[in-house]
């Protein structure tokens, strides 16, 4: 996924009421970004951090600027979370989700679960459905280590719970965890940090439901979901 025009670096100043960014940019103007955010952003909100942003000329936007992208450690981090389902989408009609490459039909936003909608519906004839949830991934405190949720996720625990429903009634389901980051080499659930969604996951894959990570390669002009990860249990 190539972004519509080169990224803009700066320094972040300060997050706010959640989807809210001040940014000074290299060329020294002061902005405000749109955050699209809504999770705690552990470690990725300290002030100094340099920061990189997408520009709209739409004149219907309140803001101009888009906080897409954050270094940490020298790395990049992809933290809008609007863009893992557009990448998946990207790499689905590529088939380069090799244990997804099957499907020839793909379905967005299709209603399942009690109240829930699923990322994505595949299908194919003479193959069982597969409903797809997408989980963006940006935090990682240890080197080398990508991990998910990085505050308490009930919406994404339930989520693990409605597609354990979709196997027991014979299709397939996937969990589907979008590494946005340069730096990590494998993926864990985030014991400490929401210890139900961790005991929720080792449930959901032990009943049927396939755990699938890729990370991704970032740079200032695209973002392309590149290779499966591994998943430290």
């Amino acid at each position: 996924m190539r972004f519509p025009s080169l990224l803009v670096r700066g320094r972040l100043v300060q997050r706010y009421k959640r989807f809210f960014a001040d940014v000074v940019l290299d060329d020294g103007r002061a902005v405000t970004a749109h955050c699209p955010n809504p999770g705690a952003m552990l470690g990725l909100n300290t002030p100094g951090l340099p920061v990189w942003l997408s520009t709209s000329d739409n004149p219907k936007r309140k803001l101009a600027h888009t906080l897409e992208m954050v270094e940490d450690g020298g790395g990049l981090v992809g933290v809008n979370t609007m863009l893992p389902n557009r990448l998946v989408a990207e790499a689905l009609a590529a088939g380069r989700i090799a244990e997804l490459a099957v499907y020839d039909r793909v379905r967005p936003e299709v209603k399942y679960g009690e109240a829930s909608r699923v990322d994505f519906l595949l299908e194919r004839d003479g193959e069982p459905r597969c409903w797809l949830e997408i989980k963006n991934v940006h935090l990682s405190r240890t080197p080398g280590l990508a991990e998910f949720p990085d505050c308490v996720a009930a919406r994404s625990t339930r989520h693990l719970a409605e597609l354990q429903a979709m196997v027991a009634a014979g299709d397939r389901a996937v969990a589907l965890f979008v590494v946005q980051r340069t730096d990590c080499e494998a993926f864990s659930a985030c014991h400490d940090l929401d210890p139900a969604f961790a005991r929720g996951l080792d449930v959901a894959a032990r009943a049927g439901v396939e755990v699938l990570i890729y990370g991704c390669t970032l740079s200032p002009q695209a973002i392309t979901l590149a290779r499966p990860l591994p998943w430290r249990r």
